[in-house]
């Protein structure tokens, strides 16, 4: 399914940069910020801009209504072949990576740090958008549903690969094989969320953490950011020795000669993401 005319991607995915941060806004409210292809690949390129792009330190991911994500926009109906004809196999399988698979490495792999503001509902791969991001900021309205079983589907968009690395396999199991509704407080008390803050409160909250990160060494952050995410597929021989290498790259960098520079001269450190 494509967006409409009247729902250009760039009209339904905002995009502005401020202070440093790159905010994305989902703006579809009607269909509670459900993703259609079009969208996706919009979000999947504004992350990669935002890795290239020196006057980016962050990025938020945040959207509008009463909806962070209902997850992928299915109301194109059953999927066929390319030709139009009955899927063949391996088309759903192809599907997944080219689609939702794609989103979440992109987040995943974005170089510069990626805070989710969760306004409100994150169903199935919005959900997954979330849990993907470095930071999650919810209000306290905001509900996470992994609602694929209630399809009768099976996880996609990294479900089984990010949960359960945030909060094992067993809670990840009763969160996958139920469907359950989880409410922000329950998600931040089982490690899903990192800070539950009142609704009014959340624009500003994420705005705080997003501009004090692009304030920051952007490299540092983002080797920092590559060796945690690598560091749960690597035994400890190969953790080190990305670590070693990671603080090799990073000491060539202007700001971790300003940073040795300011705690010498018992300064703040002002740092130009270089």
């Amino acid at each position: 399914m494509t967006s409409s005319p009247e729902e250009s991607p760039e009209s339904v995915v905002r995009h502005a940069t401020d202070n440093g941060v790159a905010w994305i806004t989902l703006d579809r409210p009607a269909a509670m910020n459900a993703i259609t292809p079009d969208q996706r690949e919009r979000l999947i390129s504004l992350l990669d801009d935002a890795s290239a792009d020196p006057a980016v330190g962050a990025v938020v991911i945040t959207a509008t209504g009463k909806g962070f994500c209902a997850g992928a926009d299915l109301r194109g109906g059953a999927r066929t072949g390319a030709g139009g004809d009955e899927r063949v196999a391996g088309d759903v399988a192809r599907l997944i990576r080219r689609g939702a698979q794609r989103l979440i490495a992109a987040v995943l792999d974005c170089e510069k740090p990626v805070i989710a503001a969760v306004n409100g509902t994150a169903a199935g791969l919005g959900a997954h958008l979330a849990f993907a991001c470095d930071l999650v900021i919810a209000a306290e309205s905001a509900r996470f549903i992994e609602v694929f079983v209630r399809r009768g589907l099976v996880p996609d968009g990294g479900g089984a690969y990010l949960l359960p690395r945030l909060i094992g396999p067993q809670r990840a199991k009763e969160l996958l094989f139920f469907g359950d509704s989880l409410s922000a407080a329950e998600a931040e008390r089982i490690g899903l969320v990192n800070r539950v803050v009142p609704d009014g409160e959340l624009a500003k909250t994420a705005r705080e953490w997003a501009e004090r990160l692009a304030a920051g060494p952007t490299r540092a952050i983002a080797l920092t950011k590559q060796l945690v995410n690598g560091s749960l597929e690597a035994d400890r021989p190969a953790a080190f020795a990305a670590e070693a290498a990671a603080q090799e790259i990073n000491m060539t960098t202007a700001d971790a000669q300003e940073g040795v520079r300011a705690f010498a001269e018992r300064r703040t450190p002002e740092y130009r993401g270089r």
